[in-house]
């Protein structure tokens, strides 16, 4: 129990300092926007992605956040980074900024799992 526990903890805060901390603290810079625009999205779109990242990982590190706000939580991290994968192979082919969402989301799949794990051990 105590190593799962150890294992959920390392992968969701790895997923909250990429998805929740490092947003916040360069989203406004203007390397990040001209991020957004070099993939073809507008520039309020990075905006919202930042709100609903933060707000995804709040449900993932709060413990009294139901089960379904949490499931809902990893599925939009799955489709962030999956959908972040396509663009950059879109635009700019496959390269090491392809791969980077995917790597995250190996990350995220052992946050989910663990998570599963820990409240099975509950009930």
């Amino acid at each position: 129990m105590k190593k799962s526990k150890i294992i959920f903890w390392t992968a969701t805060i790895i997923i909250a300092l990429f998805e929740g901390v490092m947003p916040i603290l360069t989203s406004q810079t203007e390397l990040a926007k001209e991020g957004i625009r070099h993939l073809g999205y507008p520039e309020y779109f990075g905006k919202a992605l930042v709100v609903f990242k933060v707000l995804g990982v709040l449900a993932l590190v709060i413990p009294k956040v139901p089960k379904r706000v949490k499931e809902w939580a990893y599925a939009g991290f799955t489709f962030n980074f999956i959908f972040a994968a396509i663009s950059h192979a879109a635009v700019n082919g496959i390269n090491g900024q392809t791969f980077f969402p995917l790597a995250i989301l190996g990350v995220l799949i052992v946050s989910y799992i663990y998570h599963h794990r820990l409240n099975s051990n509950k009930s």
